[in-house]
C-alpha cells in the first residue's frame, strides 16, 4: 500500500494545470499546404455533398478516436485534402448547425467516444515536463460536447488518467463518462480510493425536455496503467449501480462508449436494458477499431462508429413515436461526412466569408498558438513523392515500410553510433508505422504523425548471417499453425488496445467489394472511404473511389548485407517485440539459446524519431 501511496502522490504532483500563452491573432486565413497554419479553404479543388442531411427529432453529431487531429490533414495528395478542416473549422459547424436545430425546433447533441490522446504533435509534441494531450484538450473543451466518453489511450499512463480526471472530466459537469473504468487517488484522508475517472452515468434533459440516460463504455481493456482499473463489459451490466441507473424509463437511453459496435460487447448492455425496458429507444456512438460503421440491434436503435482521426464526422437522427407507437420500429438516418470547409459550408448553408464563427477563430488561432510552442513546424526536409502504408505493396519504393525500415533505421540508427562499422540486419514490427507521409515539407509535426511511439531499439551481436537473415521470413510465416498462434496473438493484442488489423481487414474489403482498380480508372470520384454497413440507405456524405490496398507484413526490415553466411552481424529490432524475436532466433539454430541477457542497447535513437534525420540528411 505504499508503494500505491507513493505513486499516486507522485502523478499528483506531476500533473498541474499550465495556463495558454499569450500570442497574436493569426487567422487572417492565410494558407499553405504544409505548416500548421490558418486555412481560407481547402488546398485542393473539393466535390461537394449531394444530398442535405436528413433531421429528425433527435439528431447527433459524433466523433471518435480524434488522437490530437486537431489542425485537420493538410497535405495536398487525396484522400487528405476530403479531411482538411480543423477543429476550429469543426466548431464553426457545431455552431452554425445548433442554429439550424433552434429554427427546425428539434434536439441536436454532440457526443465523442473517446481516445483523445495520442497521434499528432498536438498531442504528443510536448516539451519536457509536459503531459500528452494536456494542452490540446483544452482547445476541445472549447467546443460544447454535451457527452464524451473515455477511451483506452486515456488509460495507457497513470499521470494522463490523473490528468483527465483532475482538470478534464470535471469541466464536462458529470457528462465525461467512464462507466467501467475507474482511477486510484488519494481521499482527503489520504488514503487510496478507486473512483470513476469520469461520472459512471449521467441524466439529463434535452433541450425539447426529452429525459435521457447516457452511459460511457470501454471495451475489454486490459493494457491499462497501474492503479487504474477496466471492469468486464459483462461483470460491469451486473452492478448493482447500472442496475439503478437504467431503473427509471428515460425518453431514450445514450450509449456513448469506446468500443466498436460489432465483434464486442454492446449487445451485452443493450439486452441488459431490453431486459428493464423493451421499446425504449437506444442511441449507440461506439468507437475504437477507426472505421465507420452501422448496425441495428433491433428497430428501435442504432449503433453508429465514426472513423478515426478527425476523417469522419457521423451523423445520426431519429424520428420518436408519436402517441400510442412505442412497438413500431423507430426510423433513423446516418451519415458519414467528410471533415472539410466544403461539406461544412454546404449542410450548414454558408459562404466561405460567412462561415467562420468568433469561437472558431478562436480555437482555430490557439491550435496555431499551441503548434508554435511545440515548433511544430519545424523543418528536416522535404519528401518528392508520397510514401504509402497501404495503397503501395511492400517492398516498394513508394510503401513508407520500405522508407522507415529499409532507408531510415540504417541511417538514423547508426548515425554516431559505436557499432556502425559492424554489419547488421534490422527489424521491426509494421505497427512502428501509423500514418502515410506524404509529398512536401516534411516537419516535427509530420514525424509524430507518422511514428508517435516512443520505442526503443536493441540488439543481439555475432549472429551469423545466415541465421540473421532468416529471422524477418520467419516471423512473416503464414502456415496453419501460424495463423492459429496470429489469431490468438490478435485476440492478445486487442486486449491491449491494438485495433490496426480491424481497420485493415476494412480497407481491405472496401477495395475488394467496390472493385477498386476500374472505379479509380474511371476517373470520376476522387480517393475516399467507400462505406458498406448494416444500416439502410448509403451512409457515406459523398461518393468516392476507393483507396488501393496492399496488405502489409507483420514484420518489416533492412536489406541483409551481402556478405558470406558466417559472417557475425548485429540483430537490431524494437525492444517491443523482444519476446517474439527470441522465439525466433532460438526456433532458427540450435547452436544457441539466446535469452533476456544476450539483448543490449543498440541507440538512442526512439522509433519516434526515425525519420527526422533522415529527412534530415537526404531530402534537402
Amino acid at each position: 500500500m505504499r508503494l500505491l501511496h507513493s505513486s499516486v502522490a507522485l502523478a499528483f504532483a506531476t500533473v498541474a494545470v499550465r495556463a495558454c500563452p499569450d500570442g497574436s491573432d493569426d487567422h487572417d486565413h492565410m494558407h499553405t499546404d504544409d505548416h500548421p497554419t490558418r486555412r481560407g479553404y481547402p488546398p485542393r479543388q473539393l466535390t461537394p455533398p449531394a444530398r442535405p442531411l436528413e433531421w429528425g427529432d433527435v439528431n447527433i453529431i459524433h466523433t471518435t478516436d480524434s488522437h490530437g487531429w486537431l489542425l485537420g490533414h493538410r497535405k495536398t495528395s487525396f484522400p487528405e485534402p476530403n479531411y482538411s478542416g480543423d477543429f476550429g473549422d469543426f466548431a464553426s459547424f457545431v455552431a452554425h448547425m445548433k442554429q439550424i436545430a433552434l429554427e427546425k425546433d428539434v434536439d441536436l447533441l454532440l457526443v465523442d467516444s473517446g481516445d483523445l490522446h495520442d497521434g499528432t504533435g498536438l498531442s504528443d509534441g510536448f516539451p519536457p515536463g509536459g503531459l500528452d494531450g494536456h494542452e490540446s484538450n483544452k482547445l476541445i473543451l472549447d467546443v460544447p460536447y454535451d457527452v464524451m466518453a473515455i477511451g483506452n489511450h486515456e488509460l495507457y499512463k497513470y499521470p494522463i488518467a490523473l490528468d483527465m480526471h483532475t482538470n478534464f472530466a470535471p469541466k464536462l459537469n458529470g457528462r465525461y463518462l467512464s462507466s467501467n473504468a475507474n482511477i486510484t487517488v488519494l481521499n482527503e484522508a489520504g488514503e487510496a480510493v478507486s473512483v470513476p475517472v469520469g461520472s459512471r452515468v449521467a441524466k439529463f434533459t434535452t433541450r425539447k425536455g426529452r429525459k435521457v440516460t447516457s452511459l460511457g463504455v470501454l471495451f475489454d481493456f486490459a493494457g491499462n496503467d497501474v492503479n487504474t482499473t477496466v471492469q468486464k463489459v459483462e461483470d460491469m451490466v451486473k452492478e448493482q449501480w447500472f442496475a439503478d441507473a437504467i431503473r427509471e424509463e428515460p425518453d431514450f437511453f445514450l450509449l456513448a462508449g469506446h468500443m466498436p459496435v460489432r465483434n464486442d460487447h454492446w449487445p451485452t448492455v443493450f439486452d441488459a436494458i431490453r431486459d428493464v425496458h423493451a421499446t425504449t429507444p437506444i442511441l449507440i456512438l461506439g468507437g475504437h477499431t477507426h472505421i465507420r460503421d452501422c448496425v441495428q440491434l433491433d428497430g428501435r436503435s442504432m449503433a453508429l462508429e465514426s472513423g478515426r482521426y478527425m476523417e469522419t464526422v457521423g451523423w445520426l437522427n431519429a424520428n420518436f413515436d408519436q402517441h400510442g407507437n412505442a412497438q413500431k420500429n423507430i426510423t433513423f438516418t446516418r451519415r458519414y461526412l467528410d471533415p472539410n470547409r466544403v461539406t461544412y459550408e454546404y449542410h450548414t448553408q454558408q459562404r466561405n466569408s460567412s462561415f467562420d464563427t468568433s469561437g472558431g477563430r478562436q480555437i482555430t488561432q490557439g491550435l496555431n498558438e499551441l503548434a508554435a510552442r511545440f515548433n511544430l513546424s519545424s523543418l528536416f526536409g522535404t519528401a518528392l513523392q508520397d510514401y504509402t502504408l497501404t495503397q503501395s505493396p511492400y517492398p516498394s519504393n513508394t510503401s513508407a515500410f520500405s522508407l522507415f525500415a529499409g532507408q531510415a533505421m540504417p541511417y538514423s540508427l547508426t548515425r554516431n553510433n559505436s557499432r556502425a562499422g559492424i554489419p547488421n540486419v534490422m527489424i521491426t514490427n509494421s505497427g512502428s508505422l501509423r500514418f502515410d507521409v506524404y509529398e512536401g515539407q516534411f516537419t516535427r509535426d509530420d514525424q509524430l504523425i507518422a511514428c508517435p511511439f516512443t520505442n526503443a531499439f536493441v540488439y543481439i551481436p555475432n549472429v551469423p548471417l545466415a541465421v540473421a537473415a532468416q529471422v524477418l521470413p520467419a516471423l512473416n510465416k503464414e502456415g496453419a499453425h501460424e495463423r492459429r498462434a496470429l489469431e490468438e496473438r490478435e485476440r492478445e493484442l486487442y486486449a491491449r488496445g491494438e485495433v490496426e488489423m480491424r481497420y485493415l481487414r476494412w480497407l481491405e474489403d472496401m477495395d475488394r467489394k467496390n472493385d477498386g482498380p476500374a472505379r479509380r480508372g474511371t476517373g470520376n470520384a476522387t480517393l475516399g472511404y467507400v462505406t458498406h454497413d448494416d444500416c439502410p440507405g448509403v451512409g457515406d456524405d459523398i461518393l468516392h473511389a476507393p483507396l488501393p490496398f496492399f496488405a502489409p507484413p507483420d514484420f518489416i526490415g533492412s536489406d541483409p548485407p551481402t556478405l558470406p553466411d558466417d559472417t557475425l552481424v548485429d540483430l537490431v529490432f524494437t525492444e517491443f517485440i523482444t519476446t517474439q524475436m527470441l522465439e525466433t532466433i532460438n526456433g532458427l539454430q540450435s547452436d544457441r539459446a539466446y535469452v533476456d541477457a544476450d539483448v543490449l542497447p543498440y541507440s538512442d535513437v526512439l522509433s519516434n524519431a526515425m525519420l527526422g534525420p533522415y529527412a534530415e540528411k537526404y531530402w534537402n
